[in-house]
C-alpha cells in the first residue's frame, strides 16, 4: 500500500529555468505531481498508453474495395501505409543516435529549504548555484551542485510552503557523490551533527571505499572514493520490478532508443540477491549516470512523494516524444512551448513509472 503523508493543498513541482536545454517552473500540472495527495495517486491511473503507429494500419487482407470495375485490395493500401511508417521510425530513431543528449538535473522536495543548503555547502562541498522565490505559487527552488548548470549534472530542490515532510518510499534509492577521500568527508558530517548509516570500507565484493549518510530529509548518498572528476554528483539510483525490461527502453540498442543512454556495465550479486545497470551518455568517472537497481523477486515498489523526476537536456522534444511513445514509453506532457516562454518541454513515464522531463 502506498502511504502518503499528508501536506498542503498545494504541492507544487520543481521545475525551474536552466540555460540551455532548461526547464522553468510555470507549466501544466500534468508535467508534475499534483496539488494534494489523492492526485498524486490518480497521475499513473489518468496516463494513455501509447500504441505503436504501425498498429494504425493492421487491416485485414480479405477485405476488398471494388469500383468502376476495379478491384484494389485494402491489404496493399495498408502495406504502403506501413512501410511509409518504417520509415518514418527509422528517421526517428537515426535521429536519436546523433542527438546531444545530457542528464540535466534530478529534482526532489524538502521539508526545510535553508536547513537542506546548509548541509549540502556545508558538508557535501555543494554550491548554491541559484534560488528563486515564487510566493504567488507558494513554493522555492534552489539549485545546488559542482559546477555550472550548463556543463553539470545538478541539484533541484523544491520547498512548497507549509509542507515540512515528505514520505520517500522504497523505490528510490540514493544519490552518489564521488570525494577523494570518504573517510575525512564521514568525519566532516559527522562534526556537523549529519547522520552515517555506513560506516566507511570496501564495497561488498569490491575494493571501492564507500560510505553512505542520510540527509536532513531522509535522502541517502552515497560517498564513492575516486581520484579527481569533473562529476563529482556522480549518481542517481532507483529500483524497478524488471531489469531487462528498464534496460530496453533506456537504451534499446538494436532495436529502438528512447532515452538513447548506454548500457556502461552490469552486475549480478546473487549472493545478495539483487542485480544492478548502469546506464548514462559517458563514462562513470567523467559523467553522472542513472543506476538501476533489481532486487530479485520485487516487481513494484512505493515511489512516494519526496522524489520527483530526472531532466534530459535534448535537441528537440518532438522527435524525443515520438522515440519514447515508439519504445513503449508513456508521455504525460505532449512536447511543445511552456506558457510564455519559449522552452520547449516533454514529460514521460519509464516502465516502472519513473517519472523524465
Amino acid at each position: 500500500m502506498v502511504r502518503v503523508m499528508p501536506m498542503a493543498s498545494s504541492i507544487r513541482p520543481s521545475l525551474a529555468s536552466i540555460r540551455l536545454s532548461a526547464l522553468r517552473p510555470r507549466f501544466a500540472a500534468s508535467l508534475s505531481p499534483h496539488s494534494s495527495p489523492q492526485s498524486l495517486r490518480c497521475l499513473s491511473n489518468n496516463l494513455s498508453s501509447a500504441v505503436p503507429q504501425s498498429q494504425i494500419f493492421r487491416l485485414k487482407s480479405s477485405k476488398s474495395l471494388r469500383g468502376d470495375g476495379n478491384r484494389m485490395t485494402v491489404s496493399m493500401a495498408g502495406n504502403m501505409a506501413q512501410a511509409s511508417t518504417t520509415t518514418t521510425q527509422e528517421n526517428v530513431l537515426e535521429w536519436v543516435k546523433e542527438d546531444k543528449r545530457r542528464m540535466l538535473h534530478v529534482v526532489y522536495r524538502v521539508g526545510d529549504m535553508d536547513r537542506t543548503i546548509k548541509f549540502y555547502t556545508e558538508c557535501l562541498g555543494m554550491k548554491l548555484l541559484r534560488k528563486r522565490d515564487i510566493p504567488e505559487e507558494r513554493y522555492t527552488n534552489a539549485f545546488l551542485g559542482y559546477g555550472p548548470e550548463d556543463s553539470h549534472f545538478v541539484i533541484e530542490l523544491t520547498y512548497n510552503y507549509g509542507v515540512d515532510k515528505y514520505d520517500i518510499g522504497s523505490g528510490f534509492g540514493h544519490f552518489g557523490i564521488a570525494v577523494d577521500d570518504v573517510a575525512k568527508t564521514v568525519d566532516l558530517i559527522k562534526a556537523k551533527g549529519g547522520t552515517v548509516t555506513r560506516e566507511p570500507g570496501p564495497v561488498k565484493g569490491g575494493s571501492t571505499v564507500i560510505a553512505f549518510i542520510e540527509d536532513p530529509d531522509g535522502y541517502k548518498f552515497e560517498l564513492l572514493e575516486r581520484g579527481p572528476t569533473p562529476e563529482p554528483l556522480c549518481q542517481v539510483m532507483l529500483r524497478v520490478g524488471d531489469l531487462e525490461r528498464s534496460i530496453n527502453f533506456y537504451e534499446k540498442v538494436k532495436v529502438t532508443l528512447a532515452f538513447g543512454m548506454e548500457l556502461l556495465r552490469k552486475r549480478d550479486n546473487p549472493e545478495y540477491k539483487y542485480t544492478i545497470a548502469m546506464m548514462g551518455y559517458g563514462p562513470e568517472d567523467k559523467s553522472a549516470v542513472l543506476e538501476l537497481t533489481y532486487n530479485y523477486g520485487v516487481t513494484e515498489y512505493d515511489k512516494g512523494n519526496g522524489y520527483a523526476q530526472i531532466a534530459i537536456g535534448t535537441d528537440d522534444v518532438y522527435r524525443t516524444a515520438e522515440a519514447v511513445k515508439l519504445c513503449g514509453g508513456k508521455v504525460t506532457r505532449e512536447p511543445g512551448p511552456l506558457p510564455g516562454i519559449n522552452t520547449k518541454i516533454t514529460a514521460c513515464l519509464d516502465p516502472d513509472g519513473w517519472k523524465t522531463v
